[in-house]
């Protein structure tokens, strides 16, 4: 995944550079937790529904001195302990986008109860558009973490403290609603699924808090973002929601710190924070200027206004408000939904075939491909071509020879190409649009060796 920020909290790596000291002016009290250990810095929603904070955590939780205490035993092999479950399954790891989740201070008996858990909350996320038309293009994977006791540390106070699988704990860096995990023990849990592109951590409370770690790859992890929210609150099922934003959208938080002033920098590179009224957006055609005066699906309508990226003044962003901007709404507006639907394709195919690319194809074979499963607001459509000619009566069709498509057996050399394109009103920018367009090409000869199988698309394009 790319580096992102995110909602209860989210690392950033590249806004910690480039906004240096000033990022620790709306961060809490100094952190008598040790020095030497790896931190990194993080966002964090202190209230549901409001808007974020900063500050920073530690990677692991280990060497955390309030933590010392909780030490993790082997679970007995009569436990479930590292058994991975299908929630929702809908490709192959080549082709699809890849959410682990994995639960915390579930004991061996109460492995149903976090399964349970995990269902609801990924159904609470794909409520909300574009994830509840795009989620064929995700494959969601449980991991079983058992527990020696039952819920985390610090619920449902400070002091409380449980021997826990992966360490979670609420009063993370003496912030209440601020839930850590030790990192390293996430990944070692979420590689025992077939891949983690994203991971979420179920922590066994009813207490809302929660947490969102991306642009971990640049400290060596294999995915991107780690989302941690308590299992049982329905507030939380946000924080998730807007961090896997960050890490598959690119997009930018929209909330300001009144302390940062007006924004010192050029044009912003985010999506959706901008240096530009609507008149300059429009003049230029830069940016979300193709939304200009369209009504948002937010309530409000798409234009510029002022305060995003943390900055309130000299920066603007699409709407008033936005999933982006605080969680008390559950709409991204029209602007950061495309880029959603384009982060969605560029981490997953929608086309793949078994037939191999590699490897001439006869006129009379036969060619199958299968596209993802997407509704709503997706518009796929299949096109098939000869020679780069669109052959326009086999339209969404799936499954075709050379010859029914007009190869004719004169002993050249043709192609077959097939196109899957979203036509989809939510997008608009060209860029976006080449995102969600996929092709796959075989070359044709009049006769020859029967094909080899095979072949599957592969993440990227």
């Amino acid at each position: 995944m790319r580096t992102s920020k995110t909602a209860a909290i989210s690392v950033s790596v590249v806004m910690t550079a480039m906004l240096g000291a000033a990022l620790t002016v709306p961060a809490v009290a100094a952190d008598p937790e040790p020095t030497q250990e790896q931190r990194v810095s993080v966002e964090y929603f202190p209230e549901p529904g409001g808007e974020g904070k900063r500050t920073e955590v530690p990677v692991n939780t280990e060497t955390v001195k309030s933590r010392s205490a909780a030490r993790s035993v082997a679970p007995t092999a009569e436990t479930t302990d590292g058994q991975v479950g299908q929630l929702s399954v809908t490709g192959s790891s080549a082709d699809r986008l890849d959410v682990v989740i994995v639960g915390d201070g579930y004991t061996a008996d109460q492995q149903d109860a976090f399964h349970t858990a995990a269902a609801a909350k990924w159904a609470d996320i794909t409520k909300i558009e574009p994830y509840a038309s795009y989620k064929g293009l995700m494959n969601v994977w449980t991991v079983d973490a058992v527990s020696n006791e039952s819920g985390i540390s610090g619920d449902p106070s400070e002091d409380v403290v449980k021997d826990t699988a992966l360490g979670s704990y609420f009063w993370c860096n003496y912030t209440e609603r601020l839930v850590c995990a030790d990192i390293d023990k996430v990944a070692a849990y979420a590689a025992k699924a077939p891949e983690a592109d994203l991971v979420v951590v179920l922590s066994n409370s009813t207490k809302y808090g929660g947490a969102g770690y991306s642009g971990l790859e640049e400290y060596g992890y294999p995915f991107d973002g780690v989302s941690t929210l308590s299992s049982d609150n329905s507030q939380s099922s946000m924080i998730a929601t807007h961090e896997i934003a960050h890490s598959v959208g690119l997009l930018a938080d929209e909330y300001t710190y009144d302390v940062y002033g007006t924004w010192p920098y050029g044009e912003a590179t985010d999506i959706n924070s901008s240096i530009y009224t609507a008149e300059q957006m429009a003049a230029n055609k830069t940016k979300w200027y193709r939304w200009l005066g369209e009504a948002d699906p937010t309530g409000s309508t798409v234009g510029t206004y002022e305060g995003s990226s943390y900055y309130p003044y000299g920066i603007y962003r699409p709407t008033s408000n936005s999933i982006m901007r605080a969680l008390n709404i559950t709409e991204f507006n029209l602007p950061g939904r495309e880029a959603m639907i384009a982060g969605f394709y560029r981490e997953a195919n929608a086309l793949s075939s078994d037939v191999s690319t590699s490897n001439p194809v006869l006129r009379t074979s036969t060619i199958t491909v299968s596209q993802a499963q997407l509704t709503g607001l997706a518009a796929p459509e299949l096109r098939w071509y000869v020679d780069g000619v669109q052959v326009h009566k086999a339209l969404n069709l799936t499954s075709v020879n050379p010859a029914s498509l007009g190869v004719r057996p004169d002993g050249k050399a043709h192609t077959v190409t097939v196109k899957s394109v979203d036509r989809t009103a939510s997008i608009r920018d060209p860029q976006a649009l080449a995102e969600a367009t996929e092709s796959l090409t075989w070359t044709v000869k009049a006769s020859g060796n029967k094909p080899n199988k095979g072949n599957s698309s592969n993440k990227g394009h």
